[in-house]
């Protein structure tokens, strides 16, 4: 198990260096995106190349922080439902979950992306707009961010299962957001 723990970390290093590093895209984003109102405001001129590179970073910050996201304990889940039972049961939960629905899924993407950007790259594959971009980046994107969802979803299972056996502490303790009051808590409180 320890040398499972070594590879989980540094899967969780390396995803956790993309998602922060991927963070300033949508800066990037903002900026190109601005840049090209201004431009078509003064200039009454537009490029079609300029709003798909928007479009191809903010899709590659949503794709390749998706995987730091599942590292931090920060997807969606039904928490109402979720935090009304133990901290052993949300384990089986979160590790059924990634055994069942998370990795057959990112696993099944993975696969048919794989031949779909292969495709794209050898045709040299441009956008459908006048002026505009290659495809084939955006799609290799896509694909390397199911590839860093798929790894960090291994990342996941190891962790759990250490946790639940007992070799590793909870990194990510539940705490419900909608707990109700302790009624010690609303006494003083005035409540």
């Amino acid at each position: 198990m320890k040398t499972l723990l070594v590879f989980s970390r540094l899967i969780d290093t390396i995803t956790e260096n993309i998602g922060k590093a991927v963070g300033w895209l949508i800066l990037i984003a903002v900026l190109v995106s601005a840049g090209n109102a201004v431009i078509r405001k003064l200039f009454n001129m537009s490029s079609n190349a300029w709003l798909e590179a928007q479009w191809y970073l903010f899709g590659g910050a949503f794709m390749l922080a998706a995987a730091y996201t599942l590292s931090q304990n920060e997807h969606i889940r039904i928490d109402v439902v979720y935090g009304k039972f133990s901290r052993r049961v949300q384990h089986w939960i979160d590790l059924l979950g990634h055994c069942l629905f998370l990795m057959p899924f990112v696993l099944l993407m993975v696969y048919f992306l794989v031949p779909y950007v292969l495709m794209s790259y050898r045709s040299g594959e441009g956008s459908s707009s006048a002026g505009g971009l290659i495809v084939w980046p955006a799609k290799a994107i896509l694909l390397a961010g199911f590839v860093l969802l798929a790894a960090q979803g291994v990342s996941e299972i190891i962790k759990k299962i250490a946790i639940m056996s007992g070799d590793m502490e909870d990194p990510t303790p539940y705490v419900p957001t909608h707990a109700p009051l302790d009624t010690a808590v609303a006494e003083e409180k005035g409540a």
